[in-house]
Order: C-alpha cells, then sequence, then structure tokens
C-alpha cells in the first residue's frame, strides 16, 4: 500500500514547504472546509477517519501488515496526537494575534473587550499547551527512533496523521513561532516529515 498523495492544505491561507517554497491551497477544498480530503472522481472524502474508512472499503488499509498488539499501540498514539497537537493547533491559532485580527469583526460589539479577554486566556494557558506539545513530541519521537516510519519501513495512519499536524504546524505562519520551535528541537521529527514531503508530495516527474 502507499500514502494517498495529496498534500494536507487548508482554504485561503498560504503555506511554506519544509525548504522555503510558497504553496498556495487549491480552490478545489470540500464544501465542509474540512481537511485532510480526497478527491475520488466526484466524491470529495474530508478528515482523516472517513479517509481511511473509505480507502479500507476499496480494499487498501496502511496498516494492514500490523499485528493487533501495534494496531492497538497505533490507536493509542493516534489519540496522544489528536489530544494534544490538534487542540494546541486550535488554541494557538486561536491566541495568535493574526488569527484574531482576521476573525474579528466590528459588528461584534465591544472588539477591545473581547480582545482583553483572549489575551488574559491565552497568557495563562499557553505556557501548558506548549509543555504538552513538548510531552507529545517526546513521546513520538521516542517511538519514532532511527526508523523511517513509527512501524519501520512502512508508513500506517499513524505516519499521515503525525505528518499532517507537524507540517502544518511547521508551515503555518504566525506572530509566535514557539509552536514550531518545539517541534524542531526533535531532529527525527523533522526528517520524517522531509522524508514523507519529499517522497509522496514532489512531483518527481519535474
Amino acid at each position: 500500500s502507499s500514502m494517498v498523495k495529496h498534500p494536507p492544505r487548508a482554504d485561503d491561507q498560504s503555506r511554506e514547504d519544509l525548504s522555503g517554497n510558497m504553496e498556495f491551497s487549491p480552490s478545489s477544498a470540500p464544501v465542509s472546509g474540512k481537511i485532510p480530503f480526497i478527491h475520488v472522481g466526484n466524491q470529495v472524502v474530508s478528515e482523516l477517519g472517513p479517509i481511511v474508512q473509505f480507502t479500507k472499503a476499496k480494499g487498501h488499509s496502511l496498516s494492514d501488515g500490523l499485528d493487533d498488539v501495534q494496531r492497538a499501540e497505533m490507536k493509542a498514539y493516534m489519540e496522544l496526537v489528536n489530544n494534544m497537537l490538534l487542540t494546541a493547533e486550535l488554541y494557538v491559532q486561536w491566541c495568535d494575534d493574526a488569527t484574531a485580527a482576521e476573525g474579528t469583526s466590528p459588528g461584534l460589539g465591544n472588539v477591545s473587550s473581547l480582545v482583553e479577554k483572549r489575551s488574559a486566556a491565552c497568557f495563562y494557558f499557553l505556557f501548558q499547551v506548549y509543555e504538552d506539545v513538548s510531552q507529545c513530541c517526546q513521546a513520538l519521537s521516542q517511538r519514532l527512533g532511527t526508523q523511517p516510519y513509527f512501524f519501520n519501513k512502512q508508513p500506517t495512519e499513524l505516519d499521515a496523521l503525525v505528518f499532517g499536524h507537524l507540517f502544518t504546524i511547521l508551515t503555518t505562519r504566525l506572530t509566535s513561532s514557539e509552536l514550531a520551535e518545539r517541534i524542531k528541537s526533535y531532529s527525527n521529527l523533522l526528517s520524517f516529515c522531509k522524508r514523507i514531503e519529499q517522497s509522496y508530495f514532489y512531483d518527481k516527474s519535474s
């Protein structure tokens, strides 16, 4: 099996790849606005869980080669990523000044009061959010070790999930780079991201 070759993207948000090249998201994003997504003919399937189930129904599964113990371990790490990395991404983007400026409308009333409350909440909780990200990355880094993928030579759904979140954090431009810096302190996770980006998302024919 091979990973679905569709990079994680979001509507109307410029990103950089890990080499510094600019990318712009396509206009073909799903109506729901949820990512990741794949196009299969005229059908759009969004979010990792439904994508995994869709491809499994078609006879393709990245985790076919795992035994029951390994599958249970994979699911546990996926829960860790969703509970810590996803939560951190959403929270940090909500706190980010640039995100707040784009998402706050003068029509909401007392905007300055809303911004002040947001800033106070962010100041109080951000340190713990960053610590959670570090703990998550440490666990992932230890599990990955020197292997190319989390379960040795072949990527699984865990690799797809981790790559999607780490790549998003590393390439989304925010006012503060603290979240990305936490990830950059784990060299094997950076190498992992670059390996998947180069193996699955570069057009080698060009």
